[in-house]
């Protein structure tokens, strides 16, 4: 018996299938075809289920169940409103990277007239409003709520703040289009996640699916379209814990190097084992996502150069470059996206511009350690989350599966300095065969077959 299940990835330039047989939990066949515009987003759907048709040799594909994910037309995207930089509006960023979101601008301390008009501007799918702990200040919120209602746009509001406040909040916002969640920040240092990124789950699908001429795609998909990057976080969590069944392989990260941004995700829980460390700030999530929009391996080259310097590339080559080298070699790569280099010189300052930044991307998504030197003894204080004991580091992305560095592209993410609490000595792997957005759809409804062709995917290094 066989039962065919398709799943595909809608992303901004190309359009990505994978035909899975779920009783035998293979890889029936793969393809890819170019993202066309709104209205003819069908004909993508179209072309990929030919391809996969012409590679099987049959005329029509058998599918029983249409599994979807998307990334398409610039995302989910997003604003977040905090109270304060360090507190409630980390909070509103971690939240909206792990629900998949692209964050355009986080505000903090007051939103102005300036700011609403720059909302305004940057057309956001979704406004994430914060601000204050239970019982603690309102003023910010409400002055926030009330200015919000100035935009131009119905954009939908998920007001995740002060308890206090929701009464007035519920008044000031009863013209717009918004929903009340659990307060992200209900104490200090004190984390909430779950039913905001179950909110935004449903916006996005509920919203952003029909505004974004996708209406005719989702009557495709058996399930809610979900976020590419929420596809690969739940690749993440499942490899990560495992099921009742089948046990997890431990606490796992993922590097994507992109054309545009290198994101990094992880599954772990990221407190340090020590008895001697305190931790300050805000904890981190279990499941963590950030993106850094200046790494990226052509649209951000010249951002990746700038960011990194020009002593980290002669660190990573063994070589002195000169600036105008490595500007020149970026510069191309920017002006020309779709480049694809040919020669050995153009795939290893490819392969040095991924180590580059994979390296940069993973020490921001990791924490912190710093000693407070006293008398008698001293006293360590843990910022950020703690990979040194990650079980696995997994890489994806174009430059990791063809460039034949990947082991190396992915060393670049080991701990050097101390202070930094980066992976030690994690199991590599990679994505050889893309699968990791596609098994993390899989995952929701068949966890214990996504998890068994999880591990089979993965390509230890």
């Amino acid at each position: 018996m066989t039962y065919y299940i398709l799943t595909i990835d809608f992303g901004s330039t190309y359009t990505k299938g994978v035909l899975l047989d779920r009783e035998k939990e293979v890889v029936i066949s793969q393809a890819t075809v170019n993202t066309y515009s709104k209205a003819n987003l069908l004909d993508s759907y179209q072309e990929l289920n030919g391809v996969l048709a012409q590679k099987l040799k049959i005329d029509k594909l058998k599918i029983d169940q249409t599994l979807i994910c998307s990334s398409a037309f610039g995302g989910f995207k997003m604003v977040a409103i905090g109270l304060t930089n360090s507190l409630t509006a980390d909070a509103a960023r971690k939240v909206a990277l792990g629900a998949g979101t692209r964050i355009l601008k986080t505000y903090a301390y007051a939103l102005s007239f300036e700011d609403i008009q720059e909302i305004n501007t940057l057309k956001p799918d979704v406004i994430l409003l914060t601000g204050g702990v239970n019982g603690g200040n309102t003023s910010f919120i409400l002055m926030c709520a009330q200015r919000l209602t100035a935009l131009e746009d119905d954009i939908p509001i998920i007001v995740a703040g002060n308890s206090l406040a929701i009464p007035e909040l519920k008044n000031i916002l009863s013209q717009r289009n918004y929903v009340i969640s659990e307060n992200v920040l209900p104490k200090v240092n004190c984390l909430q996640t779950t039913k905001t990124r179950q909110l935004l789950r449903r916006i996005f699908f509920d919203k952003i699916i029909y505004a974004k001429g996708l209406e005719e795609i989702a009557k495709l998909s058996d399930s809610p379209i979900i976020p590419t990057p929420m596809a690969v976080l739940e690749a993440a969590k499942l490899l990560s814990e495992g099921t009742s069944y089948e046990d997890g392989i431990g606490s796992v990260a993922i590097v994507d190097i992109g054309g545009a941004t290198t994101d990094v995700h992880s599954a772990s829980n990221g407190l340090t084992a020590e008895e001697d460390v305190l931790y300050e700030g805000l904890p981190e999530p279990f499941l963590k996502r950030t993106v850094e929009g200046d790494l990226g391996m052509r649209y951000s080259a010249v951002s990746l150069m700038e960011t990194a310097g020009i002593a980290s590339f002669s660190d990573f080559s063994g070589q002195a470059y000169d600036e105008r080298q490595i500007r020149q070699f970026c510069l191309k790569r920017e002006q020309t996206p779709e480049f694809i280099p040919a020669s050995i010189v153009e795939r290893d300052f490819d392969c040095l511009m991924a180590k580059v930044a994979t390296r940069i991307a993973v020490k921001r998504h990791a924490g912190t350690i710093r000693r407070e030197r006293h008398p008698h003894h001293d006293t360590y204080y843990q910022k950020g989350k703690d990979l040194r004991h990650l079980s696995a580091l997994i890489g994806t992305g174009g430059v990791m599966i063809h460039s034949g560095q990947a082991r190396e592209i992915l060393e670049a993410a080991l701990q050097k300095e101390q202070e930094h609490l980066m992976p030690k000595t994690p199991q590599l792997y990679i994505d050889g065969s893309y699968l990791l957005s596609s098994l993390g759809l899989l995952s929701e409804q068949y966890p214990c077959v996504a998890l068994r062709m999880l591990k089979k995917s993965l390509i230890p290094l």
